[in-house]
């Protein structure tokens, strides 16, 4: 799961630094953002915030306006990059988890800081910071903690998008239910049906696999 975040977050990173063109896919600005605006005008607050340099910040804002003119992105225009990322499986509900994650105060777009600011939690934050950042992905009702029916949504989200692709278990026997089982066994330590975020962490903390895995942020930026 942590190797597949950190390359779609490099992929978006990427893509808003280095964008191929300034519009959307129909070469015109989306109405949803159209009165949205992003400036840099508190750019040292946003180094505070995200630990990143001025340079790094200017460089992925000017890819961020050229590729979003309107100074943000909508649900369609991020699941549109995924499509790109994944164009054999099906990746709009996996998309969707991700852009909801971004998308904290839930206005329905993400803008530059927004973006930036969940970025640099995978990039610049401390490995319970990170942890943290992948429990909201499966908290779809951000209750604080994750059911089975939630945990089951996005990890089928997943083995839709990775379809003719490796799959993200490494075992391609392992269903969706079966994985979400194997899951629920090892971090819903007081067997309630929920997997609390201190549960999520603390499992995680514990995995050597999960802790090595983490440090592959380390290089997302």
């Amino acid at each position: 799961m942590f190797a597949l975040t950190r390359t779609l977050s490099r992929k978006l990173s990427k893509r808003f630094t280095n964008p191929s063109t300034g519009q959307g896919k129909d070469g015109s600005r989306n109405e949803k953002c159209e009165n949205v605006r992003c400036r840099l005008s508190s750019l040292d607050s946003l180094c505070k915030k995200t630990e990143l340099s001025r340079t790094q910040l200017r460089a992925l804002y000017r890819g961020f306006k050229q590729e979003c003119p309107t100074g943000c992105v909508d649900e369609d225009e991020f699941k549109a990059i995924y499509e790109k990322f994944f164009p054999i499986g099906r990746s709009d509900s996996y998309a969707h988890f991700i852009f909801n994650t971004f998308d904290s105060d839930k206005t329905g777009s993400v803008t530059f800081e927004k973006f930036v600011i969940g970025l640099s939690v995978l990039a610049r934050g401390t490995t319970r910071q990170r942890l943290r950042w992948a429990f909201n992905i499966y908290d779809l009702n951000k209750d604080g903690k994750i059911t089975q029916e939630e945990m089951l949504n996005v990890v089928t989200a997943i083995h839709d998008m990775m379809d003719g692709c490796s799959k993200p278990t490494g075992d391609e026997e392992c269903t969706p239910n079966h994985h979400v089982e194997l899951i629920f066994k090892k971090m819903d330590r007081n067997k309630d049906g929920v997997i609390t975020r201190d549960e999520f962490i603390d499992a995680c903390m514990k995995d050597e696999g999960v802790r090595q895995s983490m440090k592959i942020f380390d290089t997302l930026l």
